[in-house]
């Protein structure tokens, strides 16, 4: 991959209407943007029907409708990407939810142990709705968590796309997982 300031510059030409930097950059981070897929996809359910190549398309085709972003810079593309990743996959969760034919129940198993605590299956759509709240009351906590949990960063990786120091990201990351657990188990 090139080096992050080639892939700055990259986004800052597309972010100023240049489309060719765009076929550019996607080369570039596009095992980036694989790896963020394998990510997610691996706690995705066996009988799954997307698979992580098509999670990276549907997410390329919502970055090419993302052309008027203010890209600051690979690690807030990567975050973007992340998040659009994310939202796909509870789209896809509420639509099994809704459906008559046993969507009710569409559980995501994570691997909580190094994450959440120590619950085993997680209705992603409910960690969704907790997540958009902890959002509203801690921003960075819930970037934190979309990150780390979601997106497969480091505690280093995050601190850097943040702006913050490492112990930040730890604190942040302990209260995040607590508040989001008690919201989660409240029903």
């Amino acid at each position: 991959m090139e080096s992050d300031g080639q892939i700055t510059e990259l986004l800052l030409a597309w972010s100023g209407g240049e489309l060719a930097a765009l076929d550019k950059l996607i080369p570039q981070v596009y095992a980036e943007l694989h790896r963020l897929a394998h990510h997610y996809m691996r706690n995705e359910p066996e009988e799954r029907t997307l698979q992580t190549s098509a999670l990276v398309n549907e997410a390329y085709l919502k970055l090419v409708d993302s052309s008027r972003v203010n890209w600051q810079s690979r690690a807030h593309f990567l975050a973007v990407s992340a998040r659009l990743m994310r939202r796909i996959l509870v789209d896809i969760a509420r639509a099994r939810r809704s459906q008559r034919r046993g969507g009710d129940y569409y559980h995501l198993p994570l691997e909580l142990a190094a994450t959440l605590h120590s619950v085993q299956n997680t209705d992603l759509v409910k960690l969704d709705v907790a997540l958009e709240a902890l959002a509203a009351k801690s921003p960075r906590r819930a970037q934190i968590i979309e990150l780390r949990f979601f997106g497969g960063h480091s505690v280093q990786e995050t601190a850097e796309i943040l702006n913050v120091s490492e112990a930040t990201v730890m604190r942040d990351w302990r209260l995040a997982r607590v508040w989001l657990m008690r919201s989660m188990t409240k029903d």
